[in-house]
């Protein structure tokens, strides 16, 4: 029996004597099968194989970055934000092994591991069982859960305080139950949001935008995105990082508002003359 971890998106499935015919994550439109077909692997393998390590990185004051090298699945960076003894693991990897779990062991463990949306579910619970962790996944989003645990949490609302100062608030837009986590006191007290891709940072890393499928390169309605903007217009914020390592530094909610505001345009055809 294995737990078999889907190549492309880095799910891991239940226990089973046979690898699963296809991955459901993938086969939806917001993600996509692997041309050269379904490919499965499993924890163990990848630790056997001695091919893969992570990196932990410290962004700032009580916030770090872990991200796999090579990378697996999607490629996403998880962070661990730590909080007046409180850690909480902010979307998780699918690699994991001795060495990760002594290293965040030296930084306090993780109190809680809190998810933004269903691509980034990844090895969450072999997570939660090494950390003694439960998870938090937002309701609206239980169908996407491949392997079922006692440790996950599944909440309801707009929003779920998991500390004093650390808030997760549900956005929705490229998943219903899509969530960005609010960490008030992060940067320096000016607020920080880590929005995994419910709010993407590009290229000019002074923009963010908002997409139903990246992959695939489907928008959301303009009214979903000035909805997702407004939601987050109240919070104290003044920094982004999201799933791919990329930070808006400062002056991010004004970024997300003009972002909103420039999709919006576009989406209506305002800025083109073709």
């Amino acid at each position: 029996m294995s737990k078999f971890i889907c190549t492309t998106c880095g799910v891991q499935y239940p226990e089973s004597t046979h690898e699963p015919e296809s991955c459901p994550i993938c086969r939806e439109e917001r993600q996509y099968v692997n041309p050269k077909g379904q490919d499965w692997t499993t924890l163990y393998t990848m630790i056997e194989s001695r091919g893969y390590k992570n990196e932990i990185e410290q962004e700032e004051e009580n916030l770090y970055s872990i991200k796999t090298t090579p990378g697996f699945g999607i490629g996403q960076t998880a962070y661990l934000v730590r909080e007046d003894g409180f850690n909480v693991l902010w979307d998780c990897i699918t690699y994991l092994d001795q060495k990760t779990i002594k290293a965040i062991g030296k930084l306090g463990g993780i109190d809680a591991i809190a998810l933004s949306h269903p691509h980034y579910y990844s090895t969450q619970v072999e997570w939660a069982h090494a950390f003694d962790a439960p998870i938090y996944i937002h309701g609206d989003d239980r169908q996407w859960v491949m392997e079922p645990s006692e440790r996950i949490h599944f909440w309801s609302g707009e929003e779920l305080q998991l500390k004093s100062g650390i808030t997760l608030h549900r956005l929705g837009g490229h998943f219903s139950g899509g969530a960005v986590l609010h960490w008030k006191e992060g940067n320096a007290g000016k607020g920080v949001l880590l929005t995994g891709d419910i709010i993407q940072v590009v290229a000019d890393q002074n923009w963010v935008s908002f997409m139903y499928s990246y992959p695939n390169l489907i928008p959301l309605p303009a009214r979903k995105v000035e909805d997702i903007a407004n939601r987050v217009r109240p919070l104290g914020f003044d920094r982004i990082y999201s799933a791919f390592h990329k930070i808006v530094k400062t002056k991010a909610n004004e970024a997300v508002q003009r972002s909103a505001k420039r999709y919006m345009d576009a989406i209506e055809g305002k800025p083109f003359d073709t």
